[in-house]
């Protein structure tokens, strides 16, 4: 009987053994996988400003090619509407001085 219990001791320490060798393995998997990710993610933010930069570069090309032509067809809208004030007034001073020339109008 003492021989099956010490057998059995045995068995439950090595089985102690084995449970603990596991936990450690998988600990040690567990923080390397961590560490992977935290790497991953590390070169993932590093190459994500990479890309981006091209695509930044575009759209500030685009966004001054844009603000450009805005403001051409600003000014040329301003020069028109200048011309037809221009116009305007000439034609209202005109009717002015007929009307002050000749109120029978």
């Amino acid at each position: 009987m003492e021989d099956q219990l010490k057998r059995l001791l045995e068995a439950e320490a090595r089985a102690q053994a084995i449970i603990d060798a596991a936990s450690s393995e998988r600990q040690r998997m567990l923080d390397e996988a961590l560490a992977s990710t935290h790497d991953n993610e590390a070169r993932f933010e590093a190459g994500r400003a990479e890309l981006r930069a091209p695509l930044i570069k575009e759209a500030h090309s685009r966004a001054d090619h844009i603000v450009a032509e805005l403001t051409r067809k600003y000014e040329e809208r301003q020069r028109g509407l200048r011309d037809m004030a221009g116009r305007h007034e000439q034609e209202a001073v005109e009717a002015a001085l007929s009307l002050l020339l000749d109120p029978a109008v």
